[in-house]
């Protein structure tokens, strides 16, 4: 029957394929053609209407048309490449470097599955497996997910993606699966790939939830090209049943015996957990199969110009690709490490300037960190580009990058968890969950392993001791915490170190898992509150730092994008106040901002923590202008030097701006900058000593930091200690003795008589004592 109807449409189908070249010979296709139609051509065009006798008649692999076998060969070699973990071409003069371990550490992963992840189930695959089809990445939107019935609608087709995560509660409306609204064998879950599409397998999650545990242990896999005939994945006798999970977390992934050449899939559960429900959470493997038709898949295509390594490194593998791009810019970078994660690999960090190794007066200082939580991976990589990319572009003269190399200096850290990567990344992209790999080796969560300085500030401020006994900045770190039984990861205290001796300004933590901008605070401010708006005295500074982030990524700020999770951040300008979302006490971004002069941002760069290598470039095109426009924005605000009268900066002087409860202090060699919007400030520098000056400066809209120097001069007071100082604490006797000596009068109370006599003696000495110790 099946035959007999493809033998019908074959005719149609080879004369809407003389159009469809016809349409080529004069442009390019238009918007409006059915793109089920061009399925059902490029299927004639590729496969000839090969239709198999058993059951399973999808052409698989292999089994190909000895005419089609060079056409088909070709494709297949264009969709492998996409895949090769080695990207890189072989006459590129971008940064490269062998990946030789990488590739047989991933083979042995697929020949001996983690244990966490329970591995492939049934079946080695035969070939090189194809990419995940974009469940997880929203590659597939919503419109192509379909399923037979829905408990809610929380719990439809388009919740059914690996790793989407549920709300807080039971009937959110964004929940953590697809539920079927009855719990039977007929029941299925269906992807359209809109293309003919080569599926190699099938990777499964139960439902996320904290009050539910619902997931299929069995089902069947069907395939389609026009959603109404179904053939069933079978091994020539019978129907294949795979196995699926065992808890509701760990994914499990089954690759099929052969590839199967179709544009629907469907997965038939047959069982599931006894106590539980049918919910599904799916990942498809597949390579589209090549069509120039198809306008939907070049329309959304999205393609670098970029020539770097684009692919996920090992700890090694980033090490060595550090040293490259040091060898290639020698003159403009250096490689030096903060400290050692708990297992003892080094937090390596890559420095980029115009002089590096040296803290140049006037110039501010930048960091990006990434992979706090070893498995957002990202981040990570996108720091490795970042820092491949801006060396090309130093080289090849792009005078925004020149600029930007000369004016800065750069810090990049790209791994600051390499425990927790090194975990996720031998089991791979797909298999790792949720969490596996996030927290240290001692199960910490470094992101949040800060001291919560905003509970000692909101104290203090309670009791209305601040400024006066507490500076509303560069609060101290409590002595509990710096104890050796802290539970204080080693990751940390060496983060902590590392802010403490480099002056930085203004600096990003890129994240995983979503996509949006936070800025502090990040804890509430309520005792017991969950979420609530809890502002800095800088929050307008912070919003526009956030906003310039999110702006110029290519998704952050689509109204039109679908929602990662459970909340809409493309309403709030891709920003939020990282209290307003959910609390957190002693996270990176809040103590930087209370115990440094650094201004601390988390970019969430990306729905998929751990994205397929394939999916890297188009993350890369996606993050690219934001990670460049974030470091430029450094030079806003004010800058300047506070120096004596003598031209010397004064260190640890106090910057304070009229309005803005929130000081910030000079560096070692009296230079300071001042994150500030465009505006008039008053502005006030003092320091132990010295007296005060205040000055007007004027911030513009125009990029470049206003020019803010202060001049002050000593006290009389730190000049009588300073006398105090070198005459062993005895000059101010000395004139009452001589005063004594010759003869004074005293009163009968013992007042001195002739007040105006020892004032005037005593103010020459002082006036001398100053003249001798001038340099």
């Amino acid at each position: 029957m099946i035959r007999k109807h493809l033998r019908l449409l074959t005719p149609l189908a080879l004369l809407g394929l003389l159009v469809g070249l016809a349409d080529l010979s004069h442009g390019s296709v238009g918007e409006d053609e059915d793109y089920y139609m061009q399925g059902l051509l490029i299927r004639e065009q590729y496969n000839q209407v090969q239709v198999l006798e058993k059951q399973n008649s999808f052409i698989p692999d292999g089994e190909e048309d000895p005419k089609e076998h060079s056409a088909k060969k070709t494709a297949k070699a264009k969709s492998d490449s996409s895949k090769k973990t080695d990207k890189t071409p072989a006459d590129a003069k971008t940064v490269k470097s062998p990946n030789k371990k990488a590739e047989k550490t991933k083979k042995t992963a697929v020949k001996n599955p983690n244990s966490v992840s329970e591995g492939e189930q049934q079946y080695n695959p035969i070939k090189k497996e194809c990419p995940p089809i974009g469940l997880e990445s929203l590659k597939i939107d919503d419109f192509q997910l379909h399923a037979s019935s829905t408990k809610r609608y929380g719990l439809g087709a388009h919740r059914g993606r690996l790793n989407i995560q549920a709300g807080l509660y039971e009937d959110d409306l964004y929940d953590g699966a697809w539920c079927a609204g009855r719990d039977d064998t007929l029941q299925w879950f269906e992807v359209d790939a809109r293309r003919l599409t080569k599926f190699t397998g099938v990777i499964t999650q139960g439902r996320s939830s904290l009050w539910s545990s619902d997931w299929v242990t069995s089902y069947k896999v069907m395939f389609s090209n026009d959603s109404h005939t179904w053939i069933t994945l079978n091994n020539g006798s019978e129907d294949l049943i795979f196995k699926g999970n065992r808890e509701k977390e760990i994914p499990v992934r089954n690759i099929f015996p052969e590839p199967v050449v179709s544009r629907y899939i469907r997965i038939n559960p047959r069982s599931w957990f006894t106590r539980g429900s049918i919910c599904m959470r799916v990942e498809i493997l597949g390579c589209p199969m090549p069509d120039p038709n198809n306008y939907y898949h070049r329309r959304n295509e999205v393609i670098t110009t970029d020539d770097l390594d684009f692919r996920h490194h090992s700890y090694k593998e980033m090490r060595q690709l550090m040293k490259v791009v040091n060898e290639m810019c020698p003159n403009i970078t250096r490689i030096y490490n903060i400290g050692k994660s708990q297992s003892g690999l080094k937090l390596y960090a890559i420095e980029i300037s115009d002089n590096p190794g040296e803290h140049e007066v006037g110039e501010p200082e930048f960091r990006y960190t990434a992979g706090l939580h070893g498995n957002e991976v990202l981040g990570r990589e996108l720091l490795l580009l970042l820092m491949q990319f801006m060396c090309l572009e130093y080289l090849s003269g792009n005078q925004r990058i020149r600029h930007l190399v000369e004016e800065t200096r750069i810090h990049l850290l790209p791994s600051v968890n390499p425990d927790g990567y090194e975990k996720a990344f031998e089991v791979g992209s797909e298999l790792i969950g949720w969490s596996l790999g996030r927290w240290s080796n001692d199960g910490i969560d470094i992101h949040h392993n800060f001291p919560d300085l905003n509970a000692i500030l909101w104290a203090v401020e309670a009791k209305k001791w601040a400024p006066r006994k507490m500076f509303n900045h560069h609060i101290a770190i409590p002595d509990w915490y710096q104890s050796t039984n802290a539970s204080v990861a080693l990751e940390t205290r060496a983060l902590i170190a590392w802010m403490e001796k480099m002056p930085f300004v203004l600096g990003g933590n890129l994240q995983g898992g979503e996509l949006v901008v936070t800025f502090p605070y990040d804890r509430t401010r309520s005792q017991g509150v969950v979420r609530e708006q809890t502002s800095t005295p800088d929050d307008h500074i912070f919003r526009w730092l956030a906003f310039s982030y999110a702006s110029t990524h290519r998704l952050m700020t689509d109204a039109n994008r679908r929602v990662c999770h459970t909340q809409d951040f493309a309403k709030e300008d891709g920003t939020i106040n990282g209290a307003s979302w959910h609390t957190a006490a002693g996270s990176m971004n809040d103590f930087s901002y209370l115990h440094t002069n650094c201004f601390e941002l988390s970019m969430y760069v990306g729905c998929d923590k751990f994205p397929h290598e394939s999916d890297l470039p188009e993350e890369w095109e996606n993050n690219r202008e934001s990670l460049l426009v974030f470091m430029e924005q450094v030079h806003r605000g004010i800058k300047g030097v506070v120096k004596d009268h003598q031209g010397r900066g004064i260190a640890n002087a106090i910057i304070s701006v009229e309005g803005i409860n929130h000081d910030i202090r000079t560096a070692a060699d009296g230079d300071y900058w001042r994150l500030l919007n465009p505006g008039e400030y008053r502005v006030t520098a003092r320091a132990e000593g010295y007296s005060l000056l205040s000055k007007k400066c004027e911030v513009g809209y125009e990029m470049g930091a206003t020019r803010c120097d202060f001049t002050i001069g000593r006290t009389n007071m730190s000049r009588i200690k300073e006398i105090m100082e070198k005459f062993k604490k005895q000059p101010i006797k000395l004139p009452m003795r001589q005063l004594a000596a010759r003869g004074s009068r005293r009163r009968p109370g013992g007042r001195i008589k002739n007040k105006h006599l020892y004032i005037n003696s005593y103010k020459s000495f002082i006036t001398n004592s100053c003249i001798m110790l001038s340099p």
